[in-house]
């Protein structure tokens, strides 16, 4: 996977350090090709290797996370599929990604947390398909509502998700996201509040957005208020 440069994420990752004195936020847009490196072709290979695989073979997924956190009802109380390709496990539908989609998601990962975490024996339970753009923005918004980093966040909202969609296009996107468990997990450290993982694909375009957000309590008073939201202004993304 090559990172695509892009001045307007590279404004938009400053503004989502957030320090409030209550919490840090920590959170990376970044734009990829799904054009394969050397580490790619290897793990393409290592994905493939065994006999009668093939590259559209599907694999079934977890429940939308974004369900989960709106559904009024236990998350396992829902039957949900987002494919035609659903499989039923358990009495419940399910979304389904075929290996070489999961290939370029993993890819991904691997790519924005170089050299410091490996996801290659990542499976596809632990990744989801979204419903919609629309549950994703909810999702994100409900995460920021709870921190004290809210205002920060709604100062640049509506500029992140015209950039994301202005490099994307949205609309023909299909949204997944990466829920791991805690020893997979990169942002499971002491003072982890929430975090998410989301991958934007457009597959004419053949580029992955991913979008990738944790918070932290803040464990001491050193930072000062003025370090906090007062200082947070709307960024110009204009070319």
């Amino acid at each position: 996977m090559k990172l695509l440069e892009s001045t307007k994420f590279e404004a938009l990752n400053s503004a989502l350090r957030i320090h409030t004195g209550q919490c840090s936020i920590v959170g990376r847009v970044e734009s990829y090709s799904c054009k394969m490196a050397g580490n790619d072709k290897r793990l393409y290979k290592t994905m493939h290797a065994e006999p009668g695989t093939s590259p559209n073979d599907l694999h079934a997924l977890s429940p939308p996370q974004s369900l989960q956190s709106f559904s009024f009802s236990p998350a396992k109380s829902f039957s949900y599929s987002n494919s035609d390709d659903g499989l039923e496990s358990n009495g419940h539908l399910c979304d389904t990604i075929s290996r070489k989609t999961l290939f370029f998601l993993i890819s991904t990962l691997n790519a924005s947390f170089q050299p410091d975490y490996d996801f290659s024996d990542a499976k596809s339970d632990e990744f989801s398909k979204e419903p919609s753009l629309r549950w994703v923005m909810n999702a994100v918004d409900s995460n920021f509502l709870s921190t004290s980093a809210h205002q920060a966040y709604a100062a640049i909202r509506s500029q992140l998700w015209s950039a994301i969609d202005a490099e994307i296009n949205c609309s023909d996107c299909e949204i997944y996201s990466y829920n791991p468990d805690l020893s997979s997990d990169p942002y499971a450290e002491d003072g982890s509040l929430w975090s998410f993982n989301y991958f934007f694909h457009n597959k004419k375009l053949k580029r992955i957005v991913f979008f990738t957000c944790t918070a932290y309590r803040e464990l001491s008073g050193s930072e000062s208020d003025e370090e906090g939201i007062e200082d947070v202004h709307i960024i110009d993304l204009s070319d």
